[in-house]
């Protein structure tokens, strides 16, 4: 039973990064740009989720406006930040980014507050018993949302003209644009949709913990960087896997190893020792 029951919380804490992971992956996947900053729409949406919420008393509410200020902060972020850079090397995006994340941060702190923000009357926190494992109403949500979300992006990627055109946009992108393909617009769909997902994916954190604080997106950042390079580089099939396996690692890791290292280090060993074998991660080619 122990065993049942850690898959089941890591595919809980999976299906989280995997909405968080998937955004960066649809980013690196069009602009070959690692997107720190995406930690801080996760954060947005996060602190718009709670009072949006809070004021009107709607969860589904707070859901939609998160997703949309998040996914239109991140087009911003995109047009302001990182198309002046496309013409230099990575690096140089990568750097940007950062700073953004670190400059959120200190406006989250500043906005909001330190202490944090929280649910007056959190929803979803009611038991549900299934196969004799207890999850919280939260939990299971969030992994049939994430299901959902999977399932809407790979109908969007393969059966209409956007995901077509997105997918031509990463082959050749001089060759797309001869063919009508806006460029812009292409890329502005993608950052909506990754940032949105973020977004989305901060509101059910902040549901989970009822909490939303300015830091609240660093860890999940770094451990959504991980995911992407353990999935392949700008994979989704990839990342959805890596972000489940490693949910998975971090529950078995919790209870076996816990004494020695923290939910966090588990992870990051768990990484390092995939990359040590894998360097191009568990589910891409050489």
């Amino acid at each position: 039973m122990l065993f049942i029951e850690l898959i089941a919380q890591g595919l809980v804490q999976g299906s989280i990064y995997a909405l968080i992971a998937l955004g960066l992956t649809l980013v690196y996947g069009l602009l070959r740009i690692l997107h720190v900053a995406h930690a801080a729409l996760f954060t947005l949406g996060a602190y718009v989720g709670v009072l949006v919420c809070n004021a009107s008393g709607s969860l589904a509410v707070a859901f939609v406006c998160a997703a949309v200020v998040a996914g239109i902060a991140g087009v911003l972020m995109y047009r302001l930040a990182y198309q002046p850079l496309l013409s230099q090397p990575p690096f140089v995006a990568l750097i940007a980014s950062i700073g953004l994340y670190i400059a959120a941060e200190e406006a989250f702190r500043i906005v909001f507050g330190a202490q944090g923000l929280s649910f007056t009357q959190p929803s979803l926190q009611g038991q549900v018993t299934l196969g004799g494992l207890q999850f919280k109403q939260a939990e299971l949500m969030v992994m049939i949302g994430t299901v959902a979300i999977i399932a809407v992006l790979a109908w969007l990627q393969s059966r209409t003209r956007v995901g077509v055109a997105c997918q031509a946009t990463v082959s050749d992108p001089q060759m797309a644009e001869s063919f009508g393909i806006s460029l812009r617009q292409v890329r502005d769909i993608n950052f909506f949709i990754g940032s949105a997902l973020a977004g989305f994916a901060g509101v059910w954190v902040a549901l989970l913990n009822n909490l939303v604080e300015p830091t609240m997106g660093s860890v999940p950042s770094y451990k959504a960087l991980a995911i992407i390079v353990l999935g392949g580089l700008g994979s989704v099939p990839g990342t959805l896997a890596a972000a489940l396996v490693l949910g998975v690692v971090e529950a078995f890791g919790t209870i076996y190893l816990g004494q020695l290292l923290d939910r966090n280090a588990i992870a990051f060993a768990f990484l390092i020792a995939v990359l040590m074998v894998r360097p191009q991660g568990l589910f891409a080619r050489r």
